[in-house]
């Protein structure tokens, strides 16, 4: 790696380059200015981001010590807590209080809606997310198994015929007709500015005329009409030319949703960013996006063509004004958390740069030239959201890095707003105290059952065998901790001025159940809710029309608040009684789950995938999902539930099953070919046997360290 020394700085010649000739120039930051003010800054944080990652092993270690010395006495819950409030787990909950957040995008202060999540080192994948603002309802329908029936290739009549009646009953349940049905119509014209629809022999009007938002082409003879329902957009496309318009009485080709509000470019856990290389790839996407000026080269059904990102949409008003909406999702950034560092910048002691100090300069740097163009936020925004803080101490950091970066930048105090994630247990008990850290710049708390289950075993690891990951979703503490998030967030003022988020649907072929159980996030009060694809925003977008967020919010406010010693609640099995076979079968599914991804993460950088699992059923894997997989079977093996012998066969079994499941990968290498010098295989089995010993049971070191090893052996 080529090196240029700065201000005692060993940067990597390729960062360095990126930044000074890439990221600065339209800006009006200073280089010579902004290394020294940068370099004071590391200097600075670095120590006290230390001190947090060495507090996070000591309360650990505490935590430990409590179990093992209470070890076959009966679980006392008021002892516990008390004992965690001695050791600085849980802190003193102070007065009421509401946050204060000014210049927040309606986006996410008044609009609820579906949230993409997207790896930023896939130019395609971030272009595609970030224009997954509008999507065609048609296409998504006809696409899934939504509508019964097998999916073919090409038009076929029946299947569209179904995703039409699908539609117009959508229609009629959210921008109903006075007298008739969305189905009678035939014709849609603009008559002394109200909507007028006709069935051939009565006219017919809105029963609610404010939904009529505008459209586009002639009055007599429209070719959209544009509707506000929930303060998300539709937009009814009609084009008598179009293969579907020709054959439909009212000539309407589609209908357009809105559809992705905001989508988290990722920098975190769906990417595999080891080095300079690495970071500056996922840099120069963001600064992409940010410029406005990203572009990717795509080849589809044998045509090439350029993607961009989607311009505004244009319509004439009811009134003859013109109504301009935003193209594109809000796009936030997800920075890295406080434990990882990267070799990118190393400082004077050798040691390398906390990777989430990088991310937090560079990611505003680069946002920096949206405050110009005004591309993404309109208010002078930057969105960075924070994953893996443990505490109100840590988002303290974080609001102190944020300021630090402000300064150097010259950006306006509170510029940068903060997304907590509230996926670690410390985080969760002490929520409220972790908000009030950051009352003026948070736009954002969101619950993860992937890593927050990861989290609550690792605490807890040795308190006895945890209860199988199944059994998870339906225990007490993990139900609570959902509600907990919603009381607190309402508590804190979150209504109409931030986002209160629900976690991933992780099936993306299956959009029927989660259209079934995917409601259920609306209903909780959560103003968005992830989805892992353009095509699940928009079908989850349907939703949000059906539920208004922010009454249910006013319903829920005034509900009892959920209860700490619930959350506290330890999901372990007292006396388990398992069979041999049922054991196995939850070592071979964890198993699957962290071989297919890891084999894709270790050899291919892919840092977030689609892995088929043991029945066969595509699911979208990252870092998360890897840590509740590892640490529950560390857990187990701690515990005497299994043994190494027999953890160690079914990792090659399920080995040889994944290598099967991607024999059509020309890139891919098979794991059990050469078991012994598989790094890939090797990473799997030590994020499993070393799964006790990882640092809050994350999987990044170990992940970072073998991939670093496939990448200097290339």
């Amino acid at each position: 790696m080529k090196i240029t020394e700065k201000n005692d700085l060993k940067i990597s010649s390729t960062l360095f380059e990126f930044i000074n000739n890439e990221a600065i120039p339209g800006t009006d930051i200073n280089p010579e200015k902004f290394w020294n003010n940068f370099s004071k800054n590391v200097y600075e944080l670095t120590p006290i981001n230390k001190k947090l990652i060495e507090k996070r092993e000591i309360i650990q270690k505490k935590i430990d010590d409590w179990h093992k010395s209470n070890k076959g006495n009966e679980f006392n819950k008021q002892e516990y807590t008390n004992f965690l409030r001695s050791i600085g787990y849980l802190v003193e909950e102070r007065g009421e209080f509401k946050i204060e957040t000014s210049n927040v995008d309606l986006e996410i202060s008044s609009v609820a809606g579906p949230q993409l999540v997207v790896p930023v080192d896939n130019a395609r994948y971030a272009l595609n997310a970030a224009n997954a603002r509008w999507g065609s309802l048609y296409d998504a329908l006809y696409g899934t198994d939504v509508i019964p029936g097998e999916k073919v290739k090409g038009y076929n009549i029946e299947r569209a015929n179904k995703v039409i009646n699908y539609v117009r009953n959508f229609l009629d349940e959210n921008i109903p007709l006075s007298k008739i049905s969305w189905k009678e119509i035939s014709k849609i014209q603009i008559e002394n500015d109200k909507l007028v629809v006709s069935n051939g022999s009565e006219k017919d009007f809105l029963k609610d005329e404010n939904k009529f938002i505008g459209f586009n082409g002639v009055k007599d003879n429209p070719n959209s009409i544009l509707f506000k329902n929930n303060n998300l957009h539709i937009d009814i496309i009609i084009d008598p030319n179009n293969s579907v318009g020709k054959n439909d009485k009212a000539s309407i080709s589609d209908v357009i949703l809105e559809s992705a509000l905001s989508t988290i470019i990722d920098n975190e856990d769906s990417v595999a960013a080891v080095d300079a290389e690495d970071k500056v790839k996922c840099y120069r996407n963001w600064l992409g996006l940010m410029k406005g000026d990203l572009t990717a080269n795509i080849e589809k059904n044998g045509k090439k063509f350029l993607r961009k990102l989607n311009p505004d949409r244009s319509y004439n008003s009811k009134n003859g004004k013109r109504v301009i909406l935003h193209g594109r999702a809000l796009l936030l950034n997800r920075n890295v958390g406080h434990l990882m560092t990267n070799p990118a910048i190393v400082l004077k002691d050798g040691s390398e740069i906390p990777e989430g100090i990088l991310d937090a300069f560079i990611s505003s740097l680069c946002a920096l030239h949206d405050f110009k163009n005004k591309n993404n936020s309109r208010t002078g925004s930057v969105y960075i959201v924070k994953p893996k803080m443990h505490g109100p101490e840590e988002v303290s950091f974080t609001d102190k890095l944020f300021e630090k970066v402000e300064e150097t930048l010259n950006m306006k105090k509170y510029s940068i707003k903060v997304g907590i994630m509230d996926e670690e247990r410390r985080t969760t008990v002490n929520l409220k105290e972790c908000i009030r850290q950051v009352k003026n710049r948070i736009v954002f708390i969101n619950t993860g059952f992937l890593d927050r289950t990861g989290d609550e075993m690792h605490t807890s690891f040795e308190a006895g065998p945890m209860i199988f990951k199944g059994e998870m979703k339906k225990s007490k503490w993990l139900n609570t901790y959902e509600d907990w998030n919603v009381d607190i967030g309402l508590k804190c003022g979150f209504s109409g001025k931030a986002q209160i988020g629900k976690g991933m649907w992780a099936m993306p072929d299956q959009m029927l159940n989660m259209m079934e159980q995917k409601i259920g996030h609306p209903k909780s009060g959560a103003n968005c809710a992830w989805v892992p694809s353009p095509t699940a925003a928009t079908l989850h977008a349907i939703h949000y029309h059906k539920i208004n967020v922010f009454e249910e919010q006013k319903k829920i406010g005034s509900r009892e608040k959920a209860n700490l010693n619930n959350i506290l609640e330890i999901p372990k099995a007292d006396r388990p009684n398992w069979s041999q076979d049922d054991i196995n079968r939850e070592l071979e599914n964890n198993a699957q789950g962290i071989l297919g991804y890891v084999v894709r993460w270790i050899d291919q950088g892919v840092g977030c995938s689609k892995v088929p699992d043991i029945n066969n059923i595509g699911l979208m894997e990252d870092r998360a999902t890897l840590r509740i997989s590892s640490q529950h079977i560390a857990n187990w093996l701690h515990h005497g539930i299994c043994t190494k012998d027999q953890v160690m066969k079914v990792m090659k079994k399920m080995a040889t099953i994944v290598d099967k499941q991607n024999e059509k990968d020309s890139a891919y290498t098979k794991m059990s070919d050469n078991f012994e010098n598989s790094i890939a295989f090797s990473a799997a089995c030590d994020l499993v046997f070393k799964g006790r010993v990882q640092p809050s049971g994350y999987t990044e070191p170990l992940l970072h360290q073998k991939r670093l090893e496939i990448k200097t052996s290339i």
